[in-house]
């Protein structure tokens, strides 16, 4: 009698978190069932109201980072990138720290190069983005310019078992997070 009580509350908590996270789901998807550049316009102008850009390119702010998003809708691409430093500015040896980084605490944000510049970005297929992914991939690329020099982190999990042992920065993307998800 025991074990079968134990089987229906596990079966009981299994069914009820399913609901929840498919009503989670509906709650924060777009209205047009996959993301677009209308949709994610809405999210950025939550974000800031003084986003500059037009549809496929914005540029806005968080904190004091300039944050920039791509898109090409008929690529189904979406990126979200902001400037960390020069190279040429950038100690010896960095390169290597910012590397192992991206192995385990930069996470589905990373630090790219291009154009001389270091950049933290964030790069997801549009169709299939929910607003809490684009607004996770915000705060995560935001936070890997502020940790630049100290923890290389995203703010997010800690993936581990490479050479990371970061302090996470969660405020920002849970500030983001409840910004964006009020529309």
């Amino acid at each position: 009698m025991k074990k079968l009580f134990v089987t229906v509350l596990i079966l009981m908590f299994t069914v009820s978190g399913n609901v929840i996270a498919e009503s989670y789901d509906r709650i924060v998807s777009s209205p047009e069932s996959k993301m677009n550049n209308v949709y994610l316009d809405k999210l950025i102008r939550k974000i800031d109201k003084n986003a500059r850009g037009k549809m496929g390119y914005w540029q806005f702010m968080v904190e004091d980072s300039i944050v920039t998003v791509i898109t090409d809708e008929n690529a189904d691409r979406m990126r979200i990138i902001v400037p960390v430093i020069k190279l040429e500015d950038m100690k010896k040896g960095i390169l290597k720290r910012v590397m192992q980084a991206n192995f385990d605490s930069a996470l589905d944000a990373r630090y790219a190069l291009a154009k001389g510049v270091l950049w933290s970005a964030y790069i997801h297929p549009l169709s299939p983005l929910k607003p809490a992914e684009f607004l996770k991939g915000v705060g995560q690329v935001v936070n890997l310019k502020y940790e630049y020099g100290s923890s290389y982190s995203s703010g997010a999990l800690l993936f581990g078992g490479g050479d990371s042992k970061a302090l996470q920065r969660k405020k920002l993307i849970e500030k983001l997070l409840n910004q964006g998800l009020a529309i």
